[in-house]
C-alpha cells in the first residue's frame, strides 16, 4: 500500500510541477490547453484516489491498528489481499487513460464534456473504470478495518478502552463505506449515457448534469 501510495505521489506530484511550470510561462511552455487541462485532472485524481486513500486507509490503517489492538494482523487477511491488488491494475488503466487518444476531457469529470458527444475515445472509458477499481479497493480496506477495529477491540478490552486513533480509523472507514456507493453509481451512470445512450446527465435526454454534481459532492464532502 505505502510503496504503490508513494509511487502515486510522485507521479501527482511530477503532475503539479509541470502545471506549476505551465502556470508561470503564462501558458507558454506546453502550447497545448487539452493537455495542461489533462495534466490538471490527473494530478487531482491521483493525489486524491491514488495517494491519500490507499496510503491512510490501507497502508496506515491496516498497520496502525493491528499494532494498537495488539493482534498480529489484521482479521480479513485475504480480503486486504485483494484491496492491494486491485491499486496496481486501477493505476495502469489511469496512466493508460493519460496517453490514449489525446487523454481525458481535462479539467474536469463532470458531464457534458464527458458524454461521448465531446470525448467519443475511450481513454474516458478507462479513467472512469480505473476509478471504479480503486474505489473498491478502498470499500475493501475500510471494511477490513471496521471489522477488526470492532471485533479486535472487544477481544483486547472493552469498547471504552479502545484507543481515540482507532475510535478515529473507525469513523473514517464508515464514511467511506456510505460514499462510495454514491460516487459508484455517479460512476456507473455516466458509463451508461456514454455506451448504452442512456440519458441520465444528458440535457438533451431529459436529464441533469447537476444530478451527478450532486452524487460527486456528496462524496467529496
Amino acid at each position: 500500500y505505502v510503496l504503490v501510495s508513494l509511487w502515486s505521489g510522485f507521479m501527482g506530484f511530477g503532475l503539479s510541477m509541470v502545471v506549476r511550470t505551465e502556470l508561470g510561462s503564462g501558458g507558454q511552455w506546453l502550447g497545448d490547453e487539452q493537455l495542461y487541462n489533462l495534466m490538471v485532472t490527473s494530478h487531482g485524481v491521483m493525489m486524491l484516489f491514488f495517494l491519500v486513500m490507499p496510503m491512510f486507509m490501507g497502508g496506515f490503517g491496516n498497520w496502525l491498528i493491528p499494532v494498537v489492538l495488539g493482534l498480529n494482523d489484521m482479521l480479513l487477511p485475504r480480503l486486504n489481499n485483494l484491496s492491494f491488488l486491485m491499486l496496481p491494475l486501477a493505476l495502469v488503466m489511469f496512466c493508460l487513460s493519460m496517453v490514449i487518444s489525446g487523454g481525458t476531457a481535462g479539467w474536469t469529470m463532470y458531464p457534458p464534456l464527458t458524454l461521448g458527444s465531446f470525448s467519443p475515445s475511450y481513454s474516458m472509458d478507462l479513467m472512469i473504470l480505473s476509478l471504479h477499481v480503486v474505489g473498491v479497493s478502498s470499500l475493501l480496506g475500510s471494511v477490513n478495518i471496521i471489522v477488526t477495529s470492532v471485533v479486535g477491540g472487544k477481544v483486547g478490552g472493552s469498547v471504552e478502552q479502545t484507543p481515540l486513533i482507532v475510535w478515529s480509523l473507525i469513523v473514517t472507514a464508515v464514511l467511506v463505506v456510505l460514499t462510495i456507493p454514491v460516487l459508484a453509481a455517479a460512476l456507473t451512470m455516466l458509463l451508461l449515457d456514454r455506451n448504452f445512450s442512456t440519458s441520465f446527465f444528458d440535457p438533451t435526454g431529459g436529464g441533469s448534469p447537476l444530478l451527478y454534481q450532486h452524487l460527486f459532492w456528496f462524496f467529496g464532502h
